[in-house]
Order: C-alpha cells, then sequence, then structure tokens
C-alpha cells in the first residue's frame, strides 16, 4: 500500500541547548520511520523561538541536520508582539501557550493574547494550547479580531463539543488530536476499545505518563472518537525527554510519538473505527490546507497493511529510547520512504545525510 507524504503539524524536535532529548537529525529520522516527511516544530525550545536571533540558530540547526522537511513556529512571549509578526515569513506560524506545559512560554492575562492576534498576519496561521476554558478564551480573540484559530492536541470531550458547537456557527477554528489522547486514559492505562492490543505489554504508567495536556477519562476518549469529523488533524506531539529525566523526582511532561503514530492509526482502521481516507484526510491533506504547506513531488510512504509487530523503544530512530506503547500488539508498518524522489527509508535504516530536508517556507 502507497499512502502521500505525511505530516505532522506538532513536533518537538529539542536540539540546541536539549539536544540531549533529541536532535534534528534522531526527530526526523524517527519521523521518517514513522510515514511522516514534513514535520512542523514547536518553539519551546532552549532558547525559546521568540525573536530574530533564537530563529536564526534554529534554523542553522535544522538546515544542517533535518532528513525529512520542516517547518518552524514562532513563540508568542509576553512583550515580543510587534517583534515577532516582522519575523512571521520564516516561519510556518505563531504558537500560543495558555496552559502550563514543558518550556517558559506561557502567556499570562489578555493583554499579550489580543496583541498577538492583532499583530500577527492574518495570511500566517496561529495555533494554541488552550486547554478547558482557555478554549474558548482563545476562540473569542480569534473572532474578534477576524481571523481564525487552530487548536491543538485537543484532549476532554467538553473542547471537541465546544469546536463542534463554534464550527456549526461558521467560525473558524480547525483542530487536532494525539493518538495518547485516543489510544489511553488516565495513567497511560489503554482505553476501552484497545485494551488487547496492551495485554503483555509494558505498563508506562507513574512519572511516564506525565503529559500535557493530561490524559483524560474514558468518557473523553469515547468522545473525541465520536467527534471525529470535527478532527482536521492527527498529530503527536511527539515530546521527547530521557527515561532518566522521566524517572526524576521532576518528570518533565511529554510522550515520543512519531514513529508508533501511523501504525497506531492503520490499527484503528482495522478495527473499524476510521478509514484510510480518514488517515490520509488528517494527516497529509488537512495540515497541507492549515499551513499552507506546498506538494512533495516523487513522495510517497510504503505500507504493510498486515504486519504484526509490537514496538519496543531501544530500537526507535528517537533519542527517547521509549514509548508509551511499549509492547502493544499493532498491525500495519511503514516499510519505506521516497521523498522528493528519493529513497529515504528502507524500513529499518535512514539513507539519506542529515541536510538534505528542505525548510518548507520560503
Amino acid at each position: 500500500m502507497r499512502l502521500p507524504g505525511l505530516i505532522d503539524p506538532h513536533v518537538h524536535v529539542r536540539d540546541l541547548n536539549q539536544s540531549h532529548k533529541e536532535d534534528w537529525t534522531t526527530a526526523t529520522a524517527a519521523a521518517l520511520a514513522g510515514g511522516v516527511t514534513t514535520i512542523l516544530a514547536m518553539p519551546n525550545t532552549q532558547p525559546p523561538l521568540v525573536d530574530a536571533a533564537s530563529l536564526t540558530l534554529y534554523e542553522k540547526a535544522a538546515k544542517a541536520k533535518a532528513v525529512c522537511d520542516y517547518g518552524i513556529f514562532l513563540g508568542a512571549g509576553l512583550h515580543n508582539a510587534a517583534a515577532i509578526a516582522v519575523e512571521a515569513r520564516r516561519g510556518i506560524g505563531l504558537k500560543l501557550y495558555l496552559d502550563a506545559t514543558f518550556g517558559d512560554l506561557k502567556l499570562p492575562g489578555l493583554d499579550a493574547l489580543v496583541a498577538h492576534f492583532d499583530a500577527w498576519p492574518k495570511d500566517r496561521p496561529i495555533v494554541a494550547h488552550a486547554e478547558e476554558q482557555q478554549t474558548a478564551a482563545v476562540i473569542l480573540a480569534a473572532q474578534l479580531a477576524g481571523r481564525g484559530v487552530h487548536i491543538c492536541h485537543v484532549a476532554r470531550r467538553a473542547e471537541i463539543e465546544l469546536i463542534r458547537r463554534v464550527r456549526e456557527r461558521g467560525l473558524n477554528v480547525t483542530c487536532e488530536v494525539c493518538p495518547h489522547h485516543l489510544f489511553l486514559i488516565e495513567s497511560a492505562r489503554p482505553a476501552r476499545q484497545f485494551e488487547t492490543l496492551a495485554r503483555g505489554a509494558r505498563a508506562w504508567s507513574g512519572a511516564y505518563a506525565e503529559v500535557r495536556p493530561r490524559l483524560q477519562t474514558q468518557a473523553d476518549v469515547d468522545a473525541l472518537w465520536a467527534n471525529l469529523d470535527v478532527i482536521d488533524c492527527f498529530a503527536t506531539d511527539h515530546a521527547p525527554h530521557t527515561m532518566v529525566e522521566k524517572e526524576s523526582q521532576t518528570p518533565p511532561p511529554g510522550f515520543p510519538g512519531l514513529e508508533t503514530a501511523l501504525p497506531l492509526w492503520l490499527t484503528a482502521a482495522h478495527a473499524g473505527l476510521l478509514s484510510l481516507d480518514d488517515i490520509i484526510a488528517r494527516m497529509h491533506t488537512g495540515p497541507r490546507r492549515i499551513f499552507n504547506l506546498p506538494e512533495q513531488p516523487e513522495t510517497l510512504v510504503e505500507v504493510d497493511l498486515d504486519a504484526n509487530w509490537a514496538p519496543v523503544g531501544a530500537r526507535q530512530q528517537t533519542r527517547a529510547a521509549w514509548s508509551p506503547f511499549e509492547g502493544w500488539a499493532l498491525r500495519g508498518r511503514v516499510t519505506g520512504v521516497t521523498l522528493r524522489g528519493c529513497r529515504v527509508y528502507d524500513g529499518e535504516n535512514i539513507l539519506v545525510q542529515p541536510g538534505y530536508g528542505h525548510n518548507v517556507v520560503g
């Protein structure tokens, strides 16, 4: 089976001062192993991408190391609305953090939020980490500014139902959902729909279950599946941390996910929960439309739909070397990737050198 090059609109690459967690080479290698040929990188890096100087550092690292194509989000800070808007053409979009997550980019209060919506060019996307009441706040701010907004990693029934209601009223709101919020519930237990997949698998609970937004209830999982038609994108929120960090007294939130996302969706397709067309719509067509991404010529992903296998974190391309889906019985696996006419992955090995990836902006 051949699929188009897939797009992940929510990836934490790390690199620079966090290269021990992941860098552009390992993150993009993990992307190719998961059938993803374009990633969109988040700005809560060290240093954070809140000005021209930090963006230049990140662009240089990406150009030298990436093996798949990429775009880079800029970060909204408390006092950088006007200055970061000047750099808008260099980024894939602007990221707003309205709730606590890993890093120091949370926006307090409404003033900075409104300032960013007013300053940022209307033809460039704005995406938001906005949970519960903040979801409503960011949608209101977007509508007052006469523009759309993309809601990241929706996890709760109240959030997806709100998005459905505002969409039915014609508001320009799009959203994404991550595999872990559809396959897992609190403490990283498998959702009811997938209990059989995790029998005998390692349980990554406790500190390993720390993620933002947090894992929710079975009722929330059911609501997300029931509102699949409202979900525009599947995104991994690939957020790698080392096992030592996750087992520390202050475990950082986040899961690695680039290499397991497509196999999880394919497994769900075998279970009749969605179709291959649903996967393509949310991993290719939807992200291309929302983020104005160019077509990748001569690009395809080869998939063995019937391959039965179980993820082993230590064998993955990501530097994190673990997976919340460790040992799950999955069905469907990437066997090869061709990017811009070049075979870049053969099912086991990355076949191109760091630097092969292109910035999709400019």
